[in-house]
């Protein structure tokens, strides 16, 4: 069987990626370009890839295509409901995340919390002796002990997140979906949750009810002034929207490790509010320890051979 990886360096050179085990042919690229990928998998058995897109267009012309499987939860970049019709399983990574994700929220989270790169940066400017006393004051310092934890997202990512900040001394609640009615105990409608919060943290796929789920209208709700976490997926917030929310005080601070075009552009309003102390952003590596990312490579090759034993496993389906 021929395999074809479309973008090897999405995934950390120190990764080490399995052999199958199975006779495969197996054509690395580092990266695809969009008018290549047609040519490149034009007689694949197995197409591997993280963020290269995969629309009907180009899988009709891959007649031999039995599997698509992506190197990443996320499958937006897949075009499920063609895959479906046209007999092409498509599997995706599970639960490989659930320590470098959360541990990453946390790191924004204490990291705008306490002021953190604001005092590193003043304290490189000299600030500290400026003082003349053994410590200052510029900037807030916030416990998390006490505080309100809004999530949206219930699902691995989202209840690990919840797990550390009750053991934080945090209060947590679980959103229910926006616009949604009652959705019992366990959920706080989501109204609720955006005037309550302390901090809000997303920990939920990107789709046509997610898009824009937070934006100008939502962030006027906020009563608490919270911090907003995004290390699920970009998109999710209206990212033109979050400058004016920090300018206007109705938000504390934004830490952000996803962006709705990665890289961003240099005109991005994300880019512009980088040397802001109350704004944070990094580039889409929460998930990406070297621990969880050996992992993702581990499964994504199990994926592969439990396909080609004729007993796959984390199918998506259209």
């Amino acid at each position: 069987m021929k395999i074809v990886f479309l973008d090897r360096d999405t995934i950390s050179p120190q990764t080490v990626l399995p052999t199958p085990r199975f006779a495969h042919q197996l054509i690395v690229h580092g990266a695809t370009r969009a008018d290549e990928v047609a040519q490149r998998i034009a007689d694949a058995d197995i197409v591997v890839t993280n963020k290269v897109r995969l629309p009907q267009a180009v899988l009709s012309q891959a007649p031999r295509l039995q599997l698509v499987a992506v190197a990443a939860t996320g499958t937006d970049n897949v075009d499920l409901k063609f895959c479906a019709s046209r007999g092409i399983a498509v599997s995706n990574i599970r639960n490989y995340a659930v320590n470098t994700v959360p541990e990453h929220t946390f790191a924004l989270i204490f990291a705008l919390r306490r002021s953190i790169c604001a005092y590193r940066e003043s304290v490189n400017a000299g600030r500290w002796q400026a003082s003349g006393q053994f410590c200052y004051f510029d900037h807030p310092i916030r416990d998390l002990a006490g505080s309100t934890l809004g999530i949206i997202g219930d699902g691995v990512l989202g209840s690990a997140v919840a797990t550390m900040a009750k053991a934080l001394g945090m209060r947590v609640l679980f959103s229910a979906f926006k616009g949604a009615s009652p959705m019992g105990a366990l959920y706080t409608p989501f109204d609720e949750v955006l005037a309550r919060s302390d901090i809000i943290s997303l920990h939920c796929p990107l789709n046509d009810h997610t898009r824009g789920m937070l934006g100008a209208p939502e962030f006027a709700k906020m009563i608490r002034k919270p911090l907003i976490i995004n290390t699920a997926r970009g998109g999710l917030v209206d990212e033109d929207a979050v400058g004016p929310a920090l300018e206007a005080g109705q938000i504390s601070g934004a830490g952000f490790d996803v962006v709705s075009v990665e890289p961003p552009p240099p005109d991005h309003p994300f880019v512009a509010l980088s040397q802001r102390p109350d704004f944070i952003l990094t580039p889409h590596v929460a998930w990406a320890s070297d621990e969880a990312v050996q992992g993702l490579a581990n499964q994504l090759v199990e994926n592969i051979e439990l396909f080609v034993k004729g007993a796959p496993r984390h199918l998506v389906l259209a």
